[in-house]
């Protein structure tokens, strides 16, 4: 049963700073299930990214899944507790942001807070990138291309996010 108390207060604590989405918090997850809890290895760690990508639905949720489920050796009540884990702490602060959305909507040390998480949330994404670059994975130059390609249409001329996947999804057909 500690194995599970740990898996919920493990992913518990990942969901309560998890500012920037799934792929920013995959290098607080990396580090906790790999090096201070070692429940699972670098090479398994990326197969269940890789896996939790492909599968519908949020890629943290889903890596909490899979990694609840391989911690505690096939268990489905690990999935459990932790995908419950990293929900509930979302749940709760949008329950409490909801709820004071409407006194503190125009406060100015609000919206200066949230323009702080911005950069902070890209930086945790770039993280999560370059934990995911080990001895099984690389990046080539025609990846790097593909990426500044991707940056450059988005950021100077504003193109759609889908547009932008089904271009990098062809070039990267076209190159490879």
């Amino acid at each position: 049963m500690e194995i599970y108390i740990q898996l919920f207060i493990t992913f518990f604590k990942i969901g309560i700073v998890g500012f920037g989405g799934g792929y920013a918090m995959l290098s607080m997850v990396q580090y906790e299930v790999v090096e201070a809890h070692n429940w699972l290895s670098v090479g398994e760690f990326t197969d269940i990214v890789a896996i939790s990508q492909m599968t519908p639905g949020p890629i943290i949720i889903n890596c909490a899944t899979y990694i609840g489920y391989t911690a505690t050796g096939g268990s489905i009540l690990g999935s459990l507790f932790a995908t419950t884990a990293v929900c509930l702490p979302a749940i709760i602060i949008m329950t409490l942001i909801c709820r004071f959305f409407l006194l503190f909507h125009n406060n100015a040390y609000m919206n200066g807070a949230l323009s702080w998480m911005k950069p902070a949330a890209i930086g945790l994404i770039a993280a999560a990138a370059l934990l995911l670059m080990n001895e099984h994975n690389f990046i080539d130059w025609r990846s790097v291309v593909i990426a500044i390609g991707a940056f450059v249409a988005s950021y100077f001329f504003r193109v759609g996010t889908i547009r932008l996947i089904l271009a990098a999804g062809l070039a990267g057909w076209l190159l490879f």
